[in-house]
């Protein structure tokens, strides 16, 4: 099983033991009879990597208009995973007829076009660093974070054909050689990046991503709160960030910012306690109202309602918005908002939620078998 407390603590990067012998799904189906806040939508998938050290691959399943999850199926991505936790958010995404995924462990991006419930590989290229961990893209512009070595970003185009060419002189340093990243996304934008740093507990912008797509040097702010990790945007380019405060016991907390068009980054609120322990991956409702923290270290999500102005206040006074498989990590939302889905290095599995109006989660099932080190998580 997990350590996650110590993995945390030093490094928060996930271990685990058991191997893919089971898939199995549970579901609540009284729960999903009854829930009455969330319209059913529209069918589409979830993505997510298995990480294995040997050959990595792509897994993708099913996911219906109740939100349940179906017919796994897996694609080789070309390169090789870890073999165990990344401790990022982002290692893989959907960007238009594309899915892109981290090869960690051979310091890789794998570009997939997406036909339907297929997937066709069409480019496998140097991530321009050590230990890929995080990806973002934004007007056919695709960055990558490596959290290995001295940490870099680093750019490249993505052209008609799916391939990624590398953008000479787009790689940059973290704020230092011990950065300890955790995630890289754009703004709304797309013309500024934001970077996480677990290890120096600061938060990086690239504001000045010219017309060939170079980022400029990084401007680095204080976190609010220590342990920044995952991190989303909101309504009016405002930024949600997870801080995982080392994993101590019940100490997690969560806090708002505002991107400016200058890049400069304003504290808005925070960090505000979620009561739970090692809060470290962060998503945002597609309608800026609500932002949930996956608990490594609880079980547990946390959410919080989100005022126009960005100020945070729990959904639950306890802090536990819905109950999760062991050591929950990665989460992402369907593209309307109705279901969330975390993925859980703990417990190997997937849990399956509800998202009613008022943002409270009615946990609908889990799936269970996933293989070890599995990590990250894209929904469409």
């Amino acid at each position: 099983m997990i350590t996650w407390l110590s993995a945390i603590a030093l490094s928060l990067a996930l271990s685990s033991c058991k191997d893919e012998t089971v898939s199995e799904i549970t579901l609540n189906n009284q729960a999903i009879g009854e829930r009455s806040g969330s319209p059913y939508e529209a069918p589409g998938a979830i993505y997510l990597i298995d990480n294995d050290a040997n050959a990595n691959r792509v897994m993708r399943f099913d996911r219906s208009y109740d939100g349940s999850l179906s017919n796994k199926q897996a694609w080789l991505t070309g390169g090789l995973g870890t073999g165990g936790g990344l401790g990022s958010q982002g290692a893989v995404i959907r960007y238009r007829n594309y899915l892109l995924v981290v090869n960690a462990g051979s310091n890789e991006i794998s570009v997939f076009r997406v036909f339907g419930s297929s997937l066709m590989l069409t480019d496998v290229e140097p991530s321009q660093g050590i230990m890929p961990v995080s990806l973002t893209a934004s007007r056919n512009l695709v960055y990558v974070l490596n959290a290995g070595g001295d940490g870099n970003i680093a750019g490249f185009s993505l052209n008609s054909q799916g391939g990624l060419d590398f953008i000479p002189g787009s790689a940059q340093p973290l704020s230092s050689s011990a950065a300890g990243g955790a995630q890289i996304a754009f703004d709304f934008s797309g013309r500024t990046l934001v970077v996480t740093e677990k290890a120096t507990n600061t938060i990086s912008v690239y504001s000045t991503i010219n017309p060939n797509g170079v980022a400029g040097p990084p401007t680095t702010y204080q976190s609010a709160g220590n342990t920044p990790f995952g991190f989303d945007f909101g309504r009016a380019n405002m930024l949600f960030v997870s801080e995982a405060f080392g994993g101590a016991a019940g100490a997690s907390t969560l806090s708002s910012y505002r991107l400016n068009p200058s890049g400069n980054l304003e504290l808005i609120d925070g960090p505000v306690a979620t009561l739970q322990t090692a809060a470290c991956w962060a998503v945002v409702s597609n309608d800026g109202k609500y932002t949930y923290t996956t608990n490594t270290g609880s079980a547990s999500v946390t959410g919080f309602s989100i005022s126009p102005s960005g100020y945070l206040e729990l959904l639950d006074e306890s802090g536990v918005s819905g109950t999760t498989g062991a050591g929950p990590i990665d989460a992402g939302f369907s593209p309307a908002s109705n279901f969330l889905y975390t993925l859980n290095a703990g417990s190997d599995s997937i849990t399956m939620f509800a998202v009613d109006d008022d943002g409270s989660l009615t946990n609908i099932g889990e799936w269970e078998g996933l293989p070890d080190g599995a990590a990250g998580l894209a929904v469409d």
